[in-house]
């Protein structure tokens, strides 16, 4: 799925290239070119998993509680 952002009339590069860099972060896409740079055995990919849905169930739990 290309990213396209269209140049606004009398618009700076550096604004457009700011609004691109934007819509890149929000999608994910640099997150996952990084993850994917190298392999990652599948028993690598449970454990950080495990991890993030634990990290994610203590802040669940932490904010529940009050």
């Amino acid at each position: 799925m290309p990213v396209e952002v269209r140049m606004r009339k009398g618009e700076a590069m550096e604004k457009a290239l700011r609004r691109l860099k934007k819509k890149i972060d929000r999608e994910g896409i640099i997150r996952d070119v990084r993850q994917k740079r190298y392999f990652e055995k599948p028993c690598e990919i449970k454990r950080r998993k495990r991890k993030i849905a634990a990290f994610n169930n203590m802040l669940r739990q932490r904010y529940e509680n009050r």
